[in-house]
């Protein structure tokens, strides 16, 4: 029976897959120059001052907002007013913001400057370096049907629109969802449809893995672990902001909102002080909450895979962009209960930051922001838990970029699986 689950799926794979190249080094041999060029955010050629008058229209219903914040305090209160803050800079954050958050902004007089976004991107080039969900779905389960002795693949939900959430599992002696008490580590990518390299990590990591199984040191992670890699939990999303052969800059899921706004901000939508700080109310925004803790159904399908795998230690959901490791909590300026577990916190991550050249610190320390899957995890399972922002200028960087951020960032995946047994020793 434990490998029932893995036997089904793979006599239903498709053969292309069965046949797919799942080597590591190939896959970012495919990355050919052609699709080397930088890409950047299409937008005017100077930003615009904020004046009394209403901007013109963006093609996107999106602008990028500078606006003044000199600490985290300032920086939440922002968020809660509905501006998606992604960079962080001396005395002011910019992001993304909709017209009405845009207007709610400049009437108190908290804007420096904006930009209209356009929605126009030409996206083919580069759809092929970068991997979309069939794509990915295609090479999660052809590692599963190569690796047969050692890896499965088994949805733990649907999405809104009826997609599976894949999971590729690595353990030698327990398949699908069977539960196993080796020690859990536990990769999640793509919470926010746009950051398509959130996907790439640990995607890759997994056809790194494969491909080394039989190095030492790592045979030795494979056969005492519990390896669970979740490349996409969004892929509404993710197929909606490629969709039209243009980047749509997309960040929520595609669940319908009772204004008839579509979206809710998977990582703002966990049970850890729900909506409460740093994130909005309003449906339109990008950083909205949801109608309740746990709505969405991929939110909802997380919370049921962490209570099916009790043997999870060790955790890390990727986002862009940022160079930053962040830890609990980030829902508040509290710390974590525990002195030891805190302890663990600063020396696992200080390690993982020398390696990726990254930055380790409290989440709080950069603003507040409730309801996050990290925060959730390790207050609900006691799981040391870190969110990794990846490399970039942008959220759309160059296919050039994936090699060396995958490979430090694999580095430092491996590093935490060194520590999973015993994270405190």
């Amino acid at each position: 029976m434990k490998y029932l689950v893995f036997l089904l799926t793979a006599l239903l794979l498709p053969s292309a897959a069965q046949a797919m190249n799942t080597s590591y080094s190939e896959l970012l041999r495919q990355i050919s120059p052609e699709r080397r060029a930088e890409l950047s955010v299409p937008v005017p050629s100077a930003p615009e001052t904020v004046k009394s008058v209403m901007p013109e229209q963006s093609d996107s219903g999106r602008y990028w907002v500078t606006a003044s914040a000199s600490n985290s305090r300032e920086r939440t209160a922002l968020l809660e007013k509905g501006l998606d803050i992604v960079e962080i800079n001396s005395g002011s954050v910019s992001g993304f913001a909709a017209a009405d958050t845009l207007r709610a902004l400049s009437s108190e007089g908290l804007i420096a400057s904006f930009r209209a976004i356009s929605a126009a991107r030409d996206f083919p080039s580069y759809d092929s370096a970068y991997h979309n969900y069939k794509e990915t779905s295609e090479l999660m389960q052809a590692i599963a049907a190569k690796n047969p002795d050692i890896a499965s693949i088994f949805s733990i939900g649907k999405t809104v629109e009826g997609r599976d959430i894949w999971c590729l599992r690595f353990n030698t002696n327990a398949k699908g969802m069977t539960a196993s008490s080796k020690p859990g580590a536990f990769f999640l990518g793509n919470h926010h449809a746009r950051e398509h390299l959130s996907n790439e990590v640990p995607l890759l990591l997994a056809a790194w893995l494969m491909d080394n199984r039989n190095r030492p040191e790592i045979k030795k992670y494979l056969d005492s672990l519990d390896i669970f890699i979740i490349p996409m939990l969004n892929p509404d999303g993710v197929e909606y902001d490629i969709s039209g052969g243009r980047y749509h800059m997309y960040r929520k899921n595609m669940s319908r909102n009772s204004d008839g706004s579509f979206g809710t901000d998977l990582n703002r939508n966990y049970d850890f002080l729900w909506c409460k700080y740093g994130s909005s109310n309003n449906p339109r925004t990008d950083t909205y909450c949801g109608k309740a803790a746990f709505s969405e159904p991929e939110a909802k399908a997380i919370r049921s895979f962490f209570a099916a795998h009790p043997n999870i230690k060790t955790h890390i959901s990727y986002h862009t962009y940022g160079k930053q490791i962040l830890y609990p909590y980030g829902g508040t300026y509290d710390e974590v209960p525990s002195e030891k577990d805190k302890k663990a916190f600063i020396k696992i991550g200080n390690e993982m930051a020398e390696l990726t050249g990254y930055i380790n610190r409290k989440s709080s320390d950069l603003y507040v922001s409730s309801g996050d899957s990290c925060d959730w995890a390790y207050k609900a399972h006691g799981v040391l838990a870190f969110t990794f922002e990846l490399d970039g200028r942008n959220f759309y960087p160059s296919a050039s970029e994936i090699d060396s951020v995958v490979s430090k960032n694999i580095n430092a995946a491996v590093y935490l699986l060194s520590m999973t047994a015993n994270p405190y020793k």
